[in-house]
């Protein structure tokens, strides 16, 4: 195994890990659910948010066919990332596709387990009386976003990554 695919591997682990544990924390311990809004800064604060659907809450419904069909696109999508994650040439690329694939791995843990994503993390900006809310989002949501940007980057900053299977 090529030290580039030990780090996407390693990238995996540590995302999935740091997800879960994260999310068992702010559940059992911290106890979330009963404590309410949490501000933690001005602009951050902890908020229990179960999300049935995909990402940023889109297409939430409940229901068992739904449920099996986004685990069914996360399986495909978990696999593919990997081939592609095994083919990668650069470095960069190959940790973001871990990342990714340690989110979406976690995200289905979640969704296994509880019937939804566990979402916690809300930004949000208050100017006068108005208050504007970004979507509730974890720690697996913020290595997704941050592993495709680290893709983008390097498929046009970097050096030509292999292409997607």
């Amino acid at each position: 195994m090529s030290s580039s695919l030990r780090a996407g591997l390693t990238a995996a682990v540590v995302t999935l890990v740091a997800d879960q544990a994260s999310k068992l924390w702010l559940l059992d311990v911290f106890d979330l659910a009963h404590r309410g809004t949490v501000r933690v800064t001005p602009f951050f604060d902890l908020v229990l948010a179960w999300n049935i659907g995909i990402s940023f809450g889109w297409f939430q419904n409940d229901g068992a066919l739904a449920q099996f069909a986004l685990m069914a696109v996360k399986v495909v999508a978990v696999i593919a990332l990997g081939i592609w994650m095994a083919r990668s040439r650069t470095l960069l690329a190959t940790i973001a596709l871990g990342m990714i694939i340690g989110g979406a791995i976690g995200n289905a843990i979640d969704r296994i387990v509880y019937g939804a994503v566990v979402d916690f993390a809300l930004l949000h900006l208050e100017i006068g009386e108005k208050t504007f809310n970004w979507y509730v989002f974890n720690l697996a949501d913020v290595a997704i976003v941050a592993g495709v940007i680290a893709l983008l980057y390097d498929s046009l900053l970097g050096v030509p990554a292999a292409k997607a299977p």
